[in-house]
C-alpha cells in the first residue's frame, strides 16, 4: 500500500533520477497512446506530442481516441489474458481506478519513481498512483473542487462575496434558507442517485471508503458519517432542487434555478458557456464539515497517464511524459487557456494564464484560486473498489431525505458493499 511519507521518501531519489533522464535522450520510435474525449484529453495529448516532436523529430505518436469505457474494457481484457501485444505504450486511467489496475495486475505498469520528480506535483495525485513504495504514472488533470455561486442572488439576499469565504456546511444551509426566502431560488441542485457529492465531502475531511491499507471502512468512518449527515441536513432543510441524472443536474445551474454549484474545476467551461450570466458568478472554497480533519479542499474526478511495462518504447514513453508533463510550464498555460485543464504540477501556478483575472467571474483570478486549493486536497486511498462501493452508497442516499438513522444507513452500505466487492 502507499503511505503519506512517500513524497519525502522519494524526493531525493527522484531529483537525482530526473537528471538521468534528461531531454537530450535520443530515441527513434512510435509511441501509441490510448485516451478518450477528443476535445480534452486527446487534444491535450496532441499538443504534448507536438512539443516533444519539435525537439525529438525521430519520435512519432499514434494517439488513439476511444470512448472511456472502450479504453477500460480493452485494457482490462488484454491485461487479464496476458496478451500484451495489443496494448499501447501509454494509457489514460481515471484516478479512481488506478489502484484497481496496479493491484490487480502487478508488474503491468512501469514504475517511474527513479525518473520523475514527484515532489513537484499535488501530493494527493502522487499517493493515488503509489503502491509498495513505488510511484507509477504521470499525474495529469485535477478535479479540485470549488463553490461556484451566483453573486447576484447572494447580493439580493444580503450577502457579499466575503460572506462566502470560510463557510461551514451549517452556515451554507442558513444562507440557503435566506436566499430562497428573498429570491425564490434554491441554494443548490442535488442528484440523490449520484454519490459524487458524498465523495467531495468525504475527501475534504481526509477520508474515503477504505483505510490506509485498502480495507473497507464504512461503519466507523468519521468522514463518511459526517458526509452523510451533511447531505441529510441539506435534504431536511429543503435548500436543494432535486435532479435526476447528469443533464438535469447541470440544468439546475445553467438555467439559473439555483444559487451555487459544488463540484470539480472541470465544470468551469459549462458555467461560462452561459454568456448571459457573465459577471454574475463568483468562486469560493467549498464549505468544510465540522469534524477533525475537515478542510475547504477536495477533489472529484481527474485522470493520469501510465506506461505499460511491456511497451517496446517504454523508455521513450517515460521520457516524453517526464519532459512535457513534469517540466514544461508553458504547456500547462496553453492547455489551461485552450481546454480549461488544471494540471497537477504545482509549478504551473507561476504561469501567466493562472494569474489572469476572469471577467465572467467578476475579475477574480479563478484559475489561481483553484491551483492554490489543489495543493491542499487531502490525500486518500481510493482503493480497488470505489465504483462498487459508490453503488452501495447511492442506493441508500434517498433514505436520508426520509430522516433515516445514519447508523442504519452506514450498516446497510457496509453490508451491500461487502457483497459487491467479494
Amino acid at each position: 500500500m502507499y503511505h503519506k511519507s512517500i513524497l519525502s521518501r522519494f524526493a531525493a531519489a527522484a531529483l537525482a533520477g530526473a537528471s538521468l533522464f534528461a531531454s537530450t535522450a535520443a530515441f527513434a520510435g512510435e509511441v501509441t497512446i490510448w485516451c478518450w474525449d477528443p476535445n480534452f484529453n486527446v487534444a491535450i495529448m496532441k499538443e504534448a506530442a507536438a512539443r516533444y516532436t519539435a525537439k525529438h523529430p525521430d519520435t512519432t505518436f499514434n494517439i488513439v481516441d476511444f470512448a472511456k469505457t472502450d479504453v477500460e474494457q480493452k485494457l482490462q481484457t488484454a491485461l487479464s489474458s496476458g496478451t500484451t501485444d495489443a496494448l499501447p505504450d501509454i494509457v489514460l486511467i481515471e484516478d479512481y481506478g488506478a489502484q484497481k489496475y496496479l493491484q490487480s495486475f502487478p508488474g503491468a505498469f512501469a514504475p517511474m519513481s527513479d525518473k520523475v520528480d514527484y515532489s513537484g506535483f499535488a501530493p494527493y495525485k502522487v499517493q493515488l498512483m503509489t503502491l509498495d513504495d513505488k510511484v507509477y504514472g504521470m499525474p495529469f488533470d485535477s478535479g479540485v473542487t470549488g463553490l461556484y455561486y451566483r453573486r447576484d442572488y447572494l447580493e439580493q439576499a444580503g450577502f457579499k462575496p466575503e460572506d462566502m469565504q470560510d463557510l461551514t456546511w451549517d452556515r451554507f444551509i442558513e444562507i440557503g434558507r435566506e436566499v430562497e426566502a428573498k429570491t425564490g431560488h434554491k441554494m443548490m441542485g442535488l442528484d440523490v442517485n449520484d454519490a459524487g457529492f458524498i465523495r467531495i465531502l468525504m475527501q475534504s475531511a481526509g477520508g474515503w471508503y477504505f483505510d490506509d491499507d485498502g480495507n473497507l471502512s464504512i461503519e466507523d468512518n468519521a468522514a463518511l458519517r459526517a458526509a452523510l449527515e451533511t447531505a441529510q441536513k441539506i435534504m431536511k432543510a429543503g435548500v436543494y432542487k432535486p435532479a435526476a441524472g447528469w443533464n438535469d443536474w447541470v440544468a439546475t445551474f445553467t438555467s439559473g434555478d439555483v444559487a451555487t454549484v459544488t463540484t470539480g474545476v472541470w465544470i468551469t467551461g459549462t458555467v461560462k458557456a452561459q454568456a448571459d450570466q457573465a459577471g454574475k458568478w463568483g468562486v469560493a472554497p467549498i464549505p468544510k464539515m465540522n469534524i477533525e480533519g475537515g478542510t475547504h479542499a477536495s477533489n472529484l474526478g481527474g485522470s493520469s497517464w501510465y506506461v505499460l511495462e511491456s511497451s517496446g518504447e517504454k523508455d521513450e514513453a517515460i521520457d516524453f511524459l517526464n519532459e512535457i508533463y513534469a517540466k514544461d510550464i508553458d504547456f500547462y498555460q496553453k492547455i489551461l487557456v485552450n481546454q480549461g485543464a488544471v494540471g497537477s504540477l504545482m509549478a504551473a501556478r507561476t504561469g501567466a494564464a493562472y494569474s489572469e483575472p476572469d471577467a465572467f467571474f467578476g475579475g477574480e483570478k479563478v484559475w489561481q484560486n483553484f491551483a492554490d486549493w489543489l495543493a491542499k486536497v487531502p490525500p486518500v486511498n481510493y482503493g480497488v473498489f470505489t465504483n462498487e462501493v459508490d453503488t452501495a452508497v447511492f442506493a441508500h442516499l434517498p433514505s436520508l431525505a426520509k430522516d433515516a438513522n445514519i447508523d442504519d444507513v452506514l450498516k446497510a452500505i457496509h453490508s451491500q458493499a461487502e457483497g459487491q466487492i467479494q
